[in-house]
């Protein structure tokens, strides 16, 4: 049976091949819906985006719910530095007609898993959705089969701050309502996903899959690589929201250790930085299955079939 998930995202070129990749996947993974959330831009663009995103996978049969336009407590930071001003500039994808269901994200999210059993979270943006829901319904962290999330970084250390990855920086407080609720976690951060770079050979083979959504995901990632290889030097940009997908469908490819997860929400210094108790230097329990490490030749090889078989 195909595994049940809900994938909350905040698009972003790196969260548009995640829906790719898991839109093209059916056999394995049945979505539930898709949740846009405030992140990467502003809830409007995201949303935007993520219909977009749908319609060019040629899928129809996915609802799409708006979330969250702010994080909990904090001031909404966005990456239009990094996404462009639309999150997904690039690419020249048609005005969307995808229609948005009227349910908000938050509750779809509360009603689903208090009617469905065995749905995993797919976490691709900060979580702002899901400590909302975890709030406002305690009683759905139990039926959770697993939250997978995009955040945080041990050793790669910040992306947005000298110690904190955007994803955990935007809504520190979600991030710790998540991760001290008791739900199975498992957390893929940079010291992941930095081990997955879109070279130029990876681009070229999008650019020649002969399809739609090939050449168009080589244009969304050729668009926000900028910033990545200014910044870290590196021969192409990290492909970091499709390792959770990828993890769903072959978790061989990743490696990880349990271990105790915090995330800082008071220093100005160090605000969302996740601190991992790599050591057990504490006595706090191993409360996340933390990926530390992938390998990126498998992880190409399945993103490029999937994405062969979309139009």
């Amino acid at each position: 049976m195909p595994r049940k998930i809900i994938i909350d995202t905040d698009p972003g070129q790196d969260d548009a091949l995640a829906l790719l990749l898991a839109l093209a996947s059916p056999d394995e993974l049945d979505i539930l819906g898709i949740v846009a959330v405030a992140g990467n831009v502003p809830l409007h663009h995201t949303l935007n985006n993520a219909r977009k995103i749908l319609e060019l996978s040629g899928r129809s049969d996915v609802k799409l719910f708006a979330g969250s336009d702010r994080p909990l407590r904090q001031v909404l930071v966005t990456a239009e530095h990094v996404h462009g001003e639309t999150g997904l500039d690039g690419p020249d994808l048609p005005d969307p007609t995808y229609p948005v269901q009227t349910q908000s994200g938050v509750d779809f999210i509360i009603e689903t898993l208090r009617t469905i059993d065995d749905v995993t979270l797919v976490t691709l943006g900060p979580l702002t959705d899901v400590a909302k829901a975890f709030q406002q319904a305690p009683d759905v962290v139990s039926r959770v089969r697993e939250v997978v999330m995009m955040l945080g970084a041990w050793r790669e250390l910040g992306n947005v701050t000298p110690t904190a990855e955007f994803n955990a920086y935007v809504d520190p407080d979600a991030v710790d309502i998540v991760l001290n609720s008791g739900a199975p976690l498992t957390l893929l951060p940079l010291d992941a996903t930095h081990k997955v770079l879109s070279t130029q050979d990876r681009l070229q083979v999008l650019r020649d899959m002969g399809n739609t959504a090939g050449p168009q995901a080589a244009i969304m990632l050729k668009a926000s690589e900028r910033f990545d290889i200014q910044k870290f030097g590196w021969a192409g940009a990290p492909l970091h929201d499709p390792c959770t997908i990828a993890y769903l469908l072959k978790p061989d490819l990743f490696t990880g250790r349990a271990v105790n997860v915090s995330v800082e929400t008071q220093s100005t210094l160090t605000l969302g930085m996740t601190v991992v108790d790599w050591f057990k230097a504490t006595d706090r329990p191993a409360n996340v299955n933390f990926i530390h490490d992938a390998e990126a030749v498998g992880f190409y090889n399945l993103l490029f079939e999937r994405l062969r078989r979309l139009p």
